[in-house]
């Protein structure tokens, strides 16, 4: 079972629409679905909007890239070979 990052799902075929994913998704981003396997996410603008970005302070992205590496090792030792 893959963890989803949002609460809203869609399939491929209701993608056909989507407007229709984007209204019933009240503006939050929805993971699409392909026979029940993690395909990405649709996020609409309005929900991009709600963002905010800034230029990260030297050395920062750095220090939240080593933090992140520390987490994610397991899974990036099994990625390696494939």
């Amino acid at each position: 079972m893959q963890n989803l990052l949002t609460n809203k799902t869609a399939s491929l075929t209701e993608l056909r629409n989507p407007k229709k994913v984007i209204k019933q998704a009240g503006g939050k981003p929805v993971a699409i679905l392909n026979r029940d396997r993690l395909e990405g996410y649709f996020v609409p603008a309005s929900a991009v909007e709600k963002l905010s970005f800034a230029a990260a302070e030297p050395g920062e992205a750095a220090a939240e890239f080593k933090n992140r590496k520390k987490k994610l090792a397991a899974t990036l030792e099994y990625l390696k070979d494939k």
